[in-house]
């Protein structure tokens, strides 16, 4: 029992970090999610689900589009635009341009995740929750991340969320 508990510390230490870090990058000052990042990489190497998201959001600080950055013409272009433009908080740029990417073809999974995390965001939860189930039909690794991001938190009591995510 105390080993359960202690373990869910950790656990909890885990998600707090990386949320700090996740809170900085949607304010917006990037410097000092980027140093956060890099400290929770550093921190928690056996996370390798939560710290692969950690290493998305590096990815995007050093890739993010600059205003005068042409169109996204890839698939891969599309998707890293849409997931700049969230965590932008641009969320109907972001649909936008997903979308696009839906169009293009490539890793289904990844646009319906990124465009469930967007239609939350704008507190739409039906449309967040199908956009869910089909990155989760797609590839089931999205299930742990849903659970586990703190932008799905609105919906995590959800009943249909947890059947979604398999919480149940």
């Amino acid at each position: 029992m105390r080993d359960q508990r202690s373990k869910k510390d950790e656990y909890q230490k885990v998600l707090s970090a990386y949320g700090q870090a996740v809170k900085e990058f949607r304010k917006g000052d990037f410097e000092k999610a980027s140093g956060l990042l890099q400290d929770f990489i550093d921190k928690f190497p056996a996370e390798r689900e939560i710290v692969d998201r950690a290493r998305a959001y590096l990815a995007i600080i050093r890739k993010s589009p600059k205003k005068d950055a042409p169109s996204p013409r890839s698939f891969e272009e599309h998707c890293r635009q849409g997931a700049a433009k969230i965590n932008a908080g641009d969320f109907e740029g972001a649909v936008k341009v997903l979308e696009k990417a839906l169009d293009l073809g490539g890793n289904e999974g990844l646009v319906h995740y990124l465009l469930a995390d967007a239609r939350c965001l704008m507190g739409q939860p039906d449309a967040s929750m199908e956009h869910l189930k089909k990155a989760i039909q797609k590839d089931k690794a999205y299930s742990t991340l849903a659970q586990n991001e703190p932008d799905f938190e609105p919906l995590w009591e959800d009943k249909k969320f947890k059947l979604i995510a398999r919480l149940t």
